[in-house]
């Protein structure tokens, strides 16, 4: 019996993973194009999880994923472009969590992912 337990234990255990370090979708105000700078955003977000070029831009990729065997999975990436002066050109971001997308586009809150 004991036994049973511990693999059920380890089971749950195993049936959710998390990669990434979480950032708040929602409170990116702050990122102004033509401004804001690399050491600015190294000072909020921390180092990138990726770094790129994106038609000669350099990008840096934040991403967060929780991944679960037995519920809907979420996710959310911010890519940020930089200009050659190492200020933002631009910024893109993408969230699948359901509290930071009714935030950033109230029409989507009745609508799950994908309906």
């Amino acid at each position: 019996m004991k036994t049973i337990a511990t693999a059920l234990i380890l089971g749950f255990s195993f049936a959710c993973a998390t990669v990434g370090k979480n950032f708040d979708a929602t409170g990116l105000s702050w990122l102004k194009d033509g401004e804001t700078t690399k050491a600015q955003v190294l000072e909020k977000l921390g180092p990138p999880w990726r770094v790129g070029s994106d038609a000669g831009y350099l990008t840096w990729t934040y991403g967060y994923y929780e991944y679960r065997a037995f519920s809907d999975s979420n996710s959310k990436d911010l890519v940020l472009h930089f200009l050659a002066d190492g200020k933002l050109k631009s910024y893109t971001l993408n969230t699948s969590f359901p509290e930071e997308r009714e935030k950033l586009d109230p029409s989507l809150a009745t609508r799950a992912p994908g309906g």
